[in-house]
């Protein structure tokens, strides 16, 4: 998709912090809730679960960021921003009302016609649960449930407390014909519920894959053994997507910082299906 709410795709449009508030117990985690300064750039503004923004803060700089609203939500933008660095400090020192700039949407989605008609399994791990909120909530809104099957999905933290989004997740589990499981890491005196790791609690909870698709978001090394776990399952690499949004620079295939073979992940990505990802591997 990649089409920007403004026309110059360098110049950010300005957004107003409506709240903001800790999502995780070691406090690194922070989430903002934006709206449009100006009605005009809220009505440009169309998106999908899948895509990203750049956020910048004049003085400070700019970096990108998956949307973690849903587009069934309304206008207000939602981010969950891990601090990490110079520009992330400076962000979750934000306050209400402050405006600060924003560019996108950028990259290309979750292919959610392609998962019409077929069950959808989401694997997420820690932080990167954000987009995959996007997408969650986009399935199983009333206007598009009926068109996808059976929802699985699995998040995973490494305790209790570093899960994002804690207020809803029970509502999330109670949506019908959705399978929604949460574990941790390790036993934790505040948790009663699964506890292992991601992929021998996917193996545990063998989801279908003659008619699915499933999608991979969280850290590298989550994903590097949860993929054998989905060939297990029967799911062949055209139908597992994943979305590399960490490794995103410049967002509009500019600075040539985000190469992948022949292809640029902030433009051509950050959703690829492991099948491209395995041709432009070959390709390098």
């Amino acid at each position: 998709m990649s089409e920007f709410g403004n026309e110059n795709p360098y110049k950010p449009v300005p957004v107003r912090l409506s709240r903001s508030w800790i999502e995780t117990e070691d406090n690194n985690v922070k989430s903002f809730l934006f709206d449009f300064v100006n009605p005009e750039d809220a009505e440009k503004f169309e998106y999908l679960p899948g895509q990203f923004c750049q956020i910048s803060i004049w003085g400070w700089g700019e970096a990108p960021f998956g949307i973690a609203s849903s587009p069934v939500e309304g206008e207000q933008l939602l981010f969950s921003v891990n601090r990490i660095g110079t520009l992330t400090n400076r962000l979750h020192a934000t306050a209400d009302n402050e405006i600060i700039g924003l560019r996108g949407p950028l990259g290309n989605i979750y292919p959610v016609e392609l998962f019409k008609d077929h069950d959808v399994v989401i694997v997420g791990g820690g932080y990167a649960f954000t987009t995959l909120r996007s997408l969650f909530l986009f399935l199983v809104d009333p206007a598009n449930r009926d068109n996808y099957g059976k929802i699985t999905v699995l998040y995973g933290a490494r305790t209790p407390g570093l899960f994002l989004y804690r207020d809803e997740l029970e509502a999330w589990s109670n949506y019908p014909n959705v399978e929604f499981v949460t574990t941790i890491d390790n036993p934790h005196p505040d948790w009663d519920g699964v506890v292992g790791l991601i992929p021998p609690v996917l193996k545990d909870i063998a989801p279908n894959s003659s008619n699915a698709f499933a999608i991979v978001c969280g850290p590298p090394i989550m994903i590097r053994f949860t993929l054998p776990i989905l060939s297990e399952l029967g799911f062949p690499e055209d139908r597992i997507y994943l979305s590399l949004e960490m490794r995103m620079k410049c967002g509009i295939g500019k600075c040539g910082r985000c190469n992948l073979g022949h292809k640029y992940i902030c433009v051509d990505g950050p959703v690829f299906s492991m099948a491209e990802l395995n041709g432009l591997v070959k390709d390098m």
